[in-house]
């Protein structure tokens, strides 16, 4: 049986670091708690696909994404002033505005979308919707543990089945 290589629609199980160009750990997944996705539908930034792109199991992998291939340059236009009444309310708990706090919140199509507090005025909460990683190089270096055929229930979800969890969202 031959091994099988890393391509679109493969089920890949890897173990990573991703370090920031500060020298931060900024994620990781072990061998124990490994990243599983299927590969080329979007799980994974598309840059981070094809990089891996043809690796098999045991191989290992090292490389650094810009800010551009990763999650984007960090944009003005993501830090917005929101009315602070929004923030009050029988199912709102007192204590969520706190500067630094990072928040679910929704846009005006309702898609979630995490914002981080940045300021808190008298009328007003200033947020920032950038993603947190906006802006910074993504290094990252692991080692490809399995790959295998995804399957076609899983294709039909979009997204992996098993590891005691039928929704598996990494």
């Amino acid at each position: 049986m031959s091994a099988q290589i890393i391509a679109t629609n493969k089920v890949v199980s890897l173990a990573y670091t991703l370090m920031l160009n500060s020298g931060e750990l900024a994620d990781e997944a072990t061998t124990d708690e490994p990243l599983v996705f299927i590969h080329g539908i979007g799980q994974t930034l598309a840059a981070f696909d094809d990089q891996i792109n043809g690796l098999t199991v045991g191989d290992t992998f090292s490389f650094t994404l810009s800010a551009e291939d990763g999650y984007g340059e960090s944009s003005p236009n993501y830090i917005v002033e929101i009315p602070k009444s929004i923030f009050v309310g029988p199912d709102v708990p007192d204590d969520i505005l706190e500067i630094g706090a990072t928040l679910p919140m929704q846009d005006e199509e309702g898609n979630p979308m995490d914002g981080t507090v940045l300021e808190i005025g008298e009328d007003t909460v200033t947020m920032d919707f950038n993603h947190p990683l906006a802006g910074e190089a993504l290094g990252f270096s692991g080692t490809i543990l399995e790959v295998r055929d995804a399957t076609q229930e899983e294709l039909d979800h979009g997204h992996v089945h098993g590891h005691g969890d039928d929704d598996f969202d990494h």
